[in-house]
């Protein structure tokens, strides 16, 4: 990437390409923020995947929803610490880290290959979730490391939407 016009991208764009340190990218919008992920797409060897919160934050961002790409249902992620294991306290729709999700062979391999994961709109992403990705990326990877030594790269305006949580 070449943007002299911009040396913070530029900063930035160096950190993820060079290290394997987590970079949170933030900015007002207009700021370059989903230029900056489409050019890192194109010209990043790391093997990248892109998922965001929402249908149209990935369509935009180019990738894939985060309850799509790691299996997880809408509702709360309950840390599997607090899950008894007669599994009696789950029913219906209740999700937990805990519970046996079946990604398949090639999802697998996916998972164990990434290189770098960009988590778009990462200010409507609540943290249950957050902790639900680390869980799948620790089940896969190494369970030592958080996100399973997975590098992110978290795109985001803060001034823009907070995760939406019910009072239930």
């Amino acid at each position: 990437m070449n943007n002299n016009q911009n040396p913070e991208l530029q900063l930035a764009f160096e950190y993820v390409q060079n290290t394997n340190v987590n970079v949170f990218l933030t900015g007002k919008a207009g700021t370059g923020k989903t230029t900056f992920l489409h050019n890192l797409r194109t010209v990043s060897p790391k093997r990248m995947i892109v998922v965001a919160p929402t249908g149209v934050s990935a369509i935009n961002a180019g990738g894939v929803t985060i309850h799509s790409f790691f299996q997880i249902s809408f509702g709360p992620q309950i840390p599997a610490d607090l899950i008894q294991t007669d599994n009696s306290t789950l029913t219906g729709e209740e999700t937990s880290l805990s519970e046996a999700k079946k990604f398949s062979r090639d999802k697998i391999k996916i998972i164990r290959s990434i290189d770098l994961l960009v988590i778009d709109e990462i200010s409507m992403v609540r943290a249950d979730l957050l902790d639900a990705i680390d869980a799948v990326l620790r089940r896969f990877r190494n369970s030592h490391i958080p996100f399973g030594g997975v590098q992110l790269l978290m795109i985001g305006d803060i001034q823009q939407l907070a995760p939406v949580v019910k009072e239930d």
